[in-house]
């Protein structure tokens, strides 16, 4: 009886631990400062389209930025798909600068072929 009721305990605290992983997983919005809001143009040197967040890594001037866009389903019902944003494509992302990486920024919108996605 008693090696059920640890099975039992343990089983739960799985399924616990599991459904909490997501909330840890997201990190929140408060590490980009809405006080510097920041238009970046150029050259999209990669995608990646997954799980908490799609991505894109732009070159512009030499520099490269990491853009955390939003989340895919997100995307997907703002009319943007991981087929939308092709490597070496030329895009236009407006958002705000991570407060602990200078390369990085949260993405309210990008542009894609003269097409505007709002991303929040």
């Amino acid at each position: 009886m008693r090696i059920n009721a640890i099975k039992a305990f343990l089983g739960l605290l799985t399924a616990a631990m599991l459904a909490a992983m997501p909330a840890l997983a997201h990190h929140g919005w408060s590490g980009y400062d809405n006080s510097k809001p920041v238009t970046l143009a150029g050259t999209v040197t990669e995608v990646s389209y997954t799980y908490p967040h799609a991505t894109i890594k732009l070159d512009v001037s030499g520099k490269t930025w990491l853009a955390v866009l939003a989340p895919s389903s997100r995307m997907s019902s703002r009319g943007i798909s991981g087929d939308d944003i092709k490597v070496g494509a030329k895009a236009t992302v407006e958002g705000y600068v991570s407060r602990d990486d200078g390369a990085e920024m949260r993405a309210e919108r990008i542009t894609l072929d003269g097409k505007v996605y709002e991303l929040r």
